[in-house]
């Protein structure tokens, strides 16, 4: 039987030991908190998790929230005006519903599922001398923890890391009380609302520890009028700060908003980092080797939502090439085609999400605003957020913008 050792017991992490242990491998999990602790802890992330992605956890029957959680059927966007007024609004319908489960909730249970299923479990903050030591006594040691020193062993991939600095200061709330939207009450959505050379706002259902709830998700221009979190340790006042940006920035979502209370006092999160792929393969002092994943070899910036559905994408094709590689060496020239494997798809979401951090040339604000007037162009830009590879085919190049909306256009005029 191969042994396999994943450190770190994120989305990416748990899911690729839970699916290498229902194929018979004898995994390890390395985790810096128990399930205990990571549940009474602090939030850990936003997560609106699309179709592809809850399907690689229905396929490894790992979905065990999924009549709890909301069913996230829309996604819509805004953009405020010079006066706080939306200039644009619409909303985008899904084909395959999304959801939303707390980290705290989904980690913790899928950490008590490995254990009960014979997976050893280590409590332990792995070092790089751990790895060194661990890596001659395993056939292949899988790093997943996206923070921390070992993060550095991957070298940083210059050609595909187009920012030095973080381009968001990040804010998290996750309250109850948000009422629904007054024109789409009867089925719930991801807002995104977009505030020009200020930020985003992002509101999105979810399932916490205390039932369903909403995440107020605050991306701020750094220097701008958002950026006012670091330092802010009050749960209670880096909640009212989040309501009083809301008031002065988007008022139609402060407006559901006025009654929230926070979930509970680890329900706030601050922030920020530098978008940055990195190495996959790490070589460790004693002459061994180490797979980045997920997180620690692609991280993105939130505003396109993709972090834990990239996880779970990357736990997917991982799983899929050591399964497909049965008994041979897991040498360097497997893990970067492994990595490569994983890239075909990440590289879409690197592209999109960097594309969104700048300013909007024009034919972008032209796709967004036709989103109003075309149902079909929202919900391509919708379901764009589960398969960000669809954008290459109308968003980045004008031409191919302009030629996918006078193809609507011309068949709205034609009918």
């Amino acid at each position: 039987m191969r042994k396999i050792l994943v450190v770190g017991a994120g989305q990416s992490g748990l899911q690729l030991a839970l699916g290498l242990q229902s194929h018979g491998y004898e995994v390890t999990l390395m985790s810096n908190r128990t399930a205990d602790e990571i549940r009474s802890g602090r939030v850990m992330s936003t997560q609106c998790m699309f179709h592809t992605a809850l399907q690689h956890e229905r396929d490894l029957e790992l979905n065990f929230w999924e009549s709890q959680a909301p069913r996230i059927e829309g996604l819509g966007v805004s953009v405020a005006g010079p006066e706080s007024q939306r200039v644009i609004d619409w909303v985008g319908k899904l084909d395959g519903y999304a959801q939303s489960v707390d980290q705290r909730v989904k980690m913790a249970g899928w950490m008590e599922t490995f254990a009960q299923r014979g997976g050893q479990l280590v409590i332990h903050g792995a070092a790089v001398s751990d790895l060194d030591y661990f890596s001659r006594t395993y056939d292949l040691v899988l790093v997943s923890a996206g923070k921390g020193e070992l993060v550095s062993m991957f070298g940083r991939d210059a050609s595909r890391s187009p920012f030095g600095e973080p381009q968001r200061a990040l804010a998290v709330a996750y309250v109850h009380g948000v009422g629904p939207r007054p024109e789409h009450p009867d089925f719930d959505a991801v807002r995104c609302n977009l505030v020009p050379g200020v930020g985003e706002l992002f509101v999105m259902p979810t399932l916490t520890t205390s039932g369903r709830a909403d995440i107020l998700f605050w991306e701020g221009v750094p220097g701008g009028p958002l950026d006012v979190f670091d330092g802010v340790n009050d749960p209670a006042e880096h909640l009212s700060l989040t309501l009083e940006l809301m008031e002065r920035f988007t008022p139609w979502e402060y407006a559901r908003a006025t009654k929230v209370e926070l979930t509970d006092a680890g329900g706030v999160l601050s922030g920020r980092y530098a978008p940055t792929v990195r190495n996959p393969v790490a070589h460790l002092p004693g002459g061994g080797l180490a797979l980045g994943v997920a997180d620690v070899v692609v991280a993105n910036d939130p505003i396109t939502g993709q972090g834990s559905n990239s996880a779970s994408k990357c736990a997917a094709a991982y799983l899929a090439s050591i399964l497909e590689h049965g008994d041979k060496e897991f040498d360097e020239a497997w893990m970067r085609r492994t990595f490569d494997r994983y890239w075909d798809t990440a590289r879409h979401v690197t592209k999109w999400t960097n594309a969104m951090l700048g300013v909007p040339p024009e034919h972008v604000l032209h796709l967004i605003g036709a989103g109003g007037a075309l149902q079909p162009v929202a919900d391509r830009f919708a379901n764009g957020f589960n398969d960000p590879s669809d954008f290459e085919n109308f968003f980045y190049e004008p031409e191919k913008t302009e030629a996918y909306l006078a193809s609507l256009t011309g068949a709205a005029a034609e009918a």
